[in-house]
C-alpha cells in the first residue's frame, strides 16, 4: 500500500511530554491527521497524568482531529520488546527534554520542540482555551513543515539540523 506521497515507508514518531495529557497528545492527533498515512504517531510521558486534558480533546474535536484511542501513557511502553521501532522522538515540554529517556528501539532521530504548557494556564475557561489554541497552532505549524520534509533527499545530518531549526523557530515563523 502506498501513501499520499507515493511511498510505502511509514515513519514512527513519538511525542513526549511529562504528563502526556495535552501537548504530546495533541501532537499525536495532529500528525495522524496531516501525515497522510506517511506517519504512525504516538505520544507518551515520563509521569503520565492518566487522563487526556479535556481542553485538548475539545480543541482536537473542534478541529476534526482524530481522538479515538488517545490515552495518557508511560513512555516505557515504547521501550519494551515488541514496541514499534521509532524513527523520530520529539520532546514538546522542557521538563521531558531534561529527563533521562529510555533507550528507544530503532535509534530514532530526536529533537526538542518546547511549547509552553497550556494545561498550566490559570484563569477563565476562555484563557485556557486560548492557551490550548496557541499551543495547538504552534504544533500544527511545526508538524506540517515536518510532514512536508523531503526525507528521501536529506542526509541524516541535514535532517537533524532541520528538525532542530523547527524547534527553535518562533511560533509564528514556522509556516514560512
Amino acid at each position: 500500500m502506498t501513501n499520499a506521497h507515493g511511498s510505502t515507508r511509514v515513519f514512527n514518531v513519538l511525542f513526549l511530554c511529562t504528563g502526556n495529557s495535552a501537548r504530546s497528545i495533541m501532537a499525536e492527533a495532529i500528525l495522524c491527521q496531516v501525515g497522510a498515512g506517511r506517519f504512525a504517531a504516538y505520544s507518551a510521558g515520563s509521569h503520565p497524568a492518566g487522563r487526556v486534558n479535556p481542553f485538548a480533546l475539545e480543541w482536537l474535536e473542534h478541529n476534526r482531529m482524530p481522538v479515538a484511542g488517545l490515552r495518557s501513557k508511560h513512555w516505557d511502553e515504547f521501550a519494551q520488546p515488541g514496541a514499534p521501532n521509532l524513527d523520530f522522538v520529539f520532546t514538546v515540554c522542557d521538563n521531558a527534554a531534561g529527563e533521562v529517556c529510555p533507550v528507544w528501539p530503532g535509534q530514532p532521530m530526536t529533537a526538542h520542540w518546547g511549547i509552553p504548557d497550556p494545561a498550566a494556564v490559570a484563569g477563565t475557561v476562555e484563557d485556557k482555551r486560548r492557551a490550548f489554541a496557541e499551543a495547538s497552532r504552534t504544533l500544527l505549524n511545526r508538524i506540517r513543515v515536518f510532514a512536508s520534509l523531503p526525507f528521501d533527499k536529506l542526509d541524516r545530518l541535514a535532517l537533524k539540523r532541520r528538525l532542530d531549526e523547527l524547534g527553535n523557530a518562533p511560533a509564528d515563523a514556522e509556516s514560512s
